[in-house]
């Protein structure tokens, strides 16, 4: 498995909520299927609300998220 880390915005109403998170993945396109299921059923936000900026592979020293670092290194 590989690390991602995934940067945007997503609307919420009238705002607008910046975000970044990592996720353990195979590759990026099951990163961005991850993190649009994500938001939207922890935040109701539509895939077309989400917004994203950067989706970008990280070295297993670079991971904040324990349980991410768990899944990569094993």
């Amino acid at each position: 498995m590989k690390a991602f880390r995934v940067t945007g915005t997503f609307r919420m109403g009238r705002m607008v909520q910046n975000f970044s998170k990592e996720v353990a993945c195979e590759n990026k396109e099951e990163a961005i299927e991850l993190i649009l299921s994500d938001l939207g059923s922890r935040h109701k936000v539509k895939r077309y609300d989400i917004t994203l900026t950067s989706i970008d592979e990280i070295k297993p020293d670079e991971i904040s998220d324990s349980v991410v670092a768990f899944k990569v290194t094993g």
